[in-house]
């Protein structure tokens, strides 16, 4: 149990705990507490990178939650954003919340759901666009925004001592292509009608003016697609399904038909027409129907934009994917900002690209981007129209928290809280708000079909077999505790038995030496034996090789 289980939020307040989130990119998920009650603020996914060898995602740890589970009113979501609702598959299950979503988003969660097996057991409720719904002592309403998804909102969380604004992920898109431009006349009313507080998006907080226009792509693609004579590709996110129409339009514009490759682009097309976007688009093309499509008519839209190892890109780049193979002459159009830790991957695949002589466009290179997040300008009138007591920066590193409490105390609001995961904020009517605590807060890694700690013992352990290496040793001994033949070793990824043997040879010897030093009565014992042999095996590779590597021994006593 955790240490503030005494801290029940009361009527007089409201408690806010960020549990993934806050000071990171991805794993956002929230609690807010009142008069006993709780609701859950969306439950998103983080990537794995070198520090989780084998493991792809990340969620946040909800023992917090888990524990409150049955003052727990529901989970609501703000957007159809992997690392806003990724998580939900695989957390699901201890939580046992119904979710509320507007209907894209519900959309998409209902086929996570379906991929799972899970959608049987979920009670999933869709309120529409600027819809208001009550779970207990919370009054929740929608307010629509712009951001890279359909039907980015945010969450307007307002209980009996005042409102708090929620942003989820948003920015002022003057030519959002998909959606009305954000609801501003709302957000106005909020700020006359007084805002306790805004826990607010901080991704773009360092980048100064605005973020741009999705609409201000289409000209762009447009006149690029002129530029290409042989297939075009262009890697973007499969939410952005704004991007996907722009790319769809310069495509018509240039005579070229489109084609969806990669599962994930599929799967959220068909949400988008099922919720009645998409509509002015012709049907995509197949990957294998592409190939039917002479070079210079086909553009193909592709999953890949952050390096992922699985993905459509990265398949056609190692050019082991079955339907698509780009040549030399081909174009590559990088779509997206690389999200923090991604770097690398995003440029190994782009110099695999690049050696055979594909053509690689970058939003370094030409205007093919434009970001979902708002920039200092964009902050900066959120503020004039909400004027709230206290900012609270979430959704990014420190850095950018930093600097968005220092934008929000320049537009003259009087508190900022810059919070880590797990700090406890609890807001009142007439008082400033106060941090009340600090919860340990945890990283689960998705490990095939379970999750471990993302710093535990199983990811430790691999990770130092990664780097040191992993013996196994094999030692048969008889009743009276005599060796019946030479310990047996294998060293896979540190040793084979084809080029090494001499060195495999040298490790039995360190391991049969240690266990003759033992005495009589130590050799039967079966876990003296084996710390001996461990420890002589792994002083011996480290003598020869300069390794300390995990040492595991089997024991086996004939009688």
């Amino acid at each position: 149990m955790t240490e503030l289980d005494d801290w029940k939020p009361d009527a007089k307040g409201v408690t806010f705990v960020p549990i993934g989130g806050a000071g990171e990119f991805g794993q956002n998920l929230s609690l807010y507490g009142h008069a006993g009650k709780w609701i859950m603020v969306d439950c998103g996914m983080g990537f794995g990178d070198e520090r989780t060898p084998g493991v792809d995602l990340l969620v946040p740890d909800p023992a917090f939650a888990v524990e409150r589970r049955e003052d727990i009113l529901g989970l609501v979501l703000t957007h159809a954003h992997e690392d806003h609702i990724g998580a939900i598959p695989y957390l699901w299950p201890k939580l046992r919340l119904p979710i509320y979503a507007t209907p894209f988003t519900a959309a998409v969660v209902r086929m996570k759901l379906i991929e799972h097996g899970l959608i049987d057991q979920v009670k999933l409720i869709e309120i529409p666009l600027r819809g208001s719904f009550e779970l207990g002592p919370f009054k929740l309403t929608y307010v629509h925004v712009t951001h890279s998804v359909p039907e980015p909102t945010m969450l307007v969380v307002e209980t009996k001592i005042g409102r708090i604004v929620h942003t989820g992920d948003w920015k002022l898109d003057p030519g959002p292509v998909i959606g009305p431009v954000s609801d501003s006349a709302t957000l106005k009313q909020l700020g006359d009608d007084g805002v306790l507080a805004v826990v607010g998006d901080s991704t773009n907080a360092l980048t100064p003016g605005r973020s741009g226009s999705e609409a201000a792509l289409e000209a762009s693609f447009t006149s690029l697609f002129k530029r290409f004579r042989g297939r075009i590709a262009v890697a973007c996110f499969s939410s952005n399904v704004a991007r996907v129409e722009v790319i769809a339009r310069a495509a018509h514009a240039n005579d070229r038909d489109v084609a969806l490759v990669g599962r994930s682009l599929w799967r959220i097309a068909d949400c988008a027409r099922e919720t009645g976007y998409l509509a002015n688009v012709d049907e995509f093309l197949s990957d294998s129907d592409a190939g039917l499509v002479p070079n210079d008519k086909i553009v193909l839209i592709c999953t890949g934009s952050q390096g992922e190892p699985r993905s459509a890109m990265a398949r056609i780049a190692n050019e082991d994917h079955p339907q698509i193979d780009l040549q030399q002459g081909d174009t590559v159009i990088f779509s997206a900002r690389a999200i923090p830790g991604n770097e690398r991957p995003i440029q190994q695949l782009q110099s695999k690209l690049a050696k055979r002589g594909i053509e690689v466009v970058t939003p370094e290179h030409d205007f093919v981007h434009v970001s979902g997040h708002p920039a200092e300008d964009e902050l900066t009138e959120l503020y004039q129209w909400l004027r709230p007591r206290t900012v609270v920066p979430v959704h990014g590193e420190f850095a950018h928290l930093s600097a968005h409490a220092q934008l929000a105390r320049d537009c003259q609001v009087p508190q900022t809280l810059i919070p880590e995961n797990g700090t406890v904020i609890r807001f009142t009517a007439d008082q400033d708000a106060q941090v009340i605590g600090q919860l340990d807060t945890n990283v689960l890694a998705v490990d095939g079909k379970r999750l471990v700690p993302a710093s535990g013992g199983v990811l430790r352990q691999r990770s130092r077999m990664i780097d040191q290496g992993a013996i196994v040793v094999t030692i048969v001994l008889d009743g009276k505790g005599r060796l019946l033949a030479k310990p047996q070793v294998a060293a896979p990824g540190l040793l084979t038995a084809a080029e090494d043997q001499n060195l495999l040879k040298e490790l039995s010897l360190g391991g049969e030496q240690a266990f003759d030093q033992l005495g009589v009565p130590e050799k039967r014992d079966d876990d003296l034996v084996r710390d001996a042999v461990r420890l002589g095996v792994r002083r011996r590779a480290n003598q020869m090789l300069g390794k300390k590597p995990n040492v595991d021994v089997h024991l086996v006593r004939v009688q």
